[in-house]
Formats: structure tokens, sequence, C-alpha cells
């Protein structure tokens, strides 16, 4: 399967995190290059993708071979090692990556500590030498910089063919929903203009729904903000009445109705937070109602 594209792999220890986010002129990338798996490691195939390379590389690792190793392992069984692009980071952040000699140009890799970036059928090699930078320099959990080295490497020509698809998978010890899985976040722009933007849009939706709210963020539901509250569950038809201040047992019933039908659940419930609102629910409120 021929896949020109760019990627990075890397390993966060203090958020014990792994990740792979990639883009490419090629349908739906994201089914095929990002593999991880969470206290192992992570892969990233593509360039004639092996996909086996995925679950075989992880087992390697599993098993305790270092990223360096089970790259060895993986090329020495394959034949078709001189077509192949692919990328490991273990357990412990080692990273290692291989660029056969007949991926087309311009192709290559750039490792660092806890990470690698590596592409084909680039405009050059500016691409990866911005990817790192961006990633190093980023700030926020792994999935931003992931992306952000995305964005740095599309920035700088990126598939020389163009755009199409984009993705992200970062996963974690009972990281996913429920927390009796690792996926903490797997997201996919399959075919569309701008796929690396949508990407962000989507991590950025991710945080909106998944990530705890920050202490710091969290207000009182005061007069004023129960006003502006009354009047959203007013306009959007969930309750009836004069807007008055007064956060009582209906309103803070009503507006649980509303915040489960916009997925915002973990950020607040009548348990938790019945006379406060997150600082971040409030802000998506107001751009999406008024």
């Amino acid at each position: 399967m021929l896949i020109h594209t760019f990627s990075i792999v890397a390993h966060d220890a203090a958020e014990e995190a792994w990740g792979v986010a990639v883009s490419s002129k090629f349908p739906a990338v994201g089914a095929v290059v990002p593999w991880a798996r969470a206290g192992v490691g992570a892969v990233a195939t593509q360039s004639y993708a092996k996909m086996g390379f995925g679950p075989d590389g992880l087992a390697l690792m599993a098993d305790g071979r270092s990223a360096a190793d089970a790259l060895s392992a993986l090329l020495a069984a394959d034949d078709g090692r001189e077509t192949r692009q692919v990328a490991l980071v273990d357990s412990k952040g080692g990273a290692a990556a291989h660029t056969g000699g007949d991926c087309h140009d311009w192709a290559g890799h750039k490792t660092g500590a806890g990470f690698s970036v590596q592409g084909n059928l680039l405009v050059g090699k500016a691409v990866v030498d911005a990817m790192a930078a961006s990633y190093l320099q980023a700030e926020g959990e792994l999935a931003d910089r992931l992306v952000a080295a995305l964005r740095a490497g599309e920035y700088a020509g990126g598939d020389k063919r163009g755009k199409q698809s984009a993705a992200v998978l970062v996963v974690r010890p009972a990281g996913g929903y429920g927390g009796d899985n690792d996926r903490y976040l797997d997201l996919r722009v399959d075919d569309a203009e701008e796929p690396v933007q949508l990407l962000a849009d989507l991590v950025r939706m991710h945080h909106l729904y998944f990530q705890p709210a920050r202490d710091e963020d969290i207000l009182r539901i005061d007069h004023d903000i129960a006003r502006e509250l009354q009047a959203m569950l007013i306009k959007q038809g969930y309750m009836t009445g004069k807007v008055n201040g007064d956060w009582d047992e209906v309103c803070q019933q009503v507006f649980f109705m509303l915040i489960g039908n916009e997925n915002l659940e973990m950020r607040w419930s009548l348990e938790r937070n019945r006379y406060s609102i997150d600082r971040v629910v409030l802000d998506y409120l107001r751009e999406r109602f008024g």
C-alpha cells in the first residue's frame, strides 16, 4: 500500500502517554499508519506501508525489546524493507526509525529524545526539521504537541502532492472512555481540503468534552450568571418563565438536561458542582447559544 506521508511518534513520561500523528495526500491515513499501546510504545508505518509492522512492532516491544531492537527484527523479516518507512518509540521513550533507499524523494527521518519525525514524497528536509522543532517548543498535552508538529510540517510544505487526511492517536493506561481501555484519544479526518486544521479542531473539542475542569476555571453561579443561564434555557425551549437570577432546584435540573444534550457531563453535574460552573463550559454555551 503506497502511502506518502509525514508523521510523528512520541512518548511523554510525565503524562505516561504514547502517541502518533500523521497527515497525507491519501484517504483515511489514520486507518493504516498509527499504532500504539499504553505501557508498550507506538509505531508509524508508511511508504508502501506494511501494516503488520504495527501490531508486530508493539508485540516485540511488549516482550521487552527496545524500539531499536524491535525495528531491526521487523526489517530483518521483510524483503520489501527498502520501500518502507517506519518509526517506533518504546515504553521508556527510546526512538528508532528507518527510511528505505527506495522510498520516494524527499524521504527521511529525524529522531530525538522520546520522539521521531519522518516523511516521504515531501517537498524537502525542511518538513521534518520544522516538525521536530515545533514538537519540542509546543505547549499543552501530548496530543496538542503532536498536532502542532503536523501543522509545522504542513506549513513547511508537507506532502508534495497536497493534503487529504490526518489523524492523531494517544494512549494512556486506563485513559480511554470509562477507564477500562487505553485509547485516550483517537481522532481522524479521512477526506478534507484542510485535514490538519480540522484535526486540531477535533482535539480542542476532545478537550472540551473530556478534560477535567481546572480549579482556577471554576466560577460560582451568582445572580448574573444565573440570569444568563436562565435566558439560554428559556430561549432554547428547556423551560418557561421569567429571568430572575434565582438558581433554584428547577433551574438546576433543567440545566442538567441541556448539559446532557451537549455531552458535557464530564464537566458539570448535579452531584459535583450544582452551584458552580466551569469557565470553559460557560464560554462554550455563550458561543453556541448567545
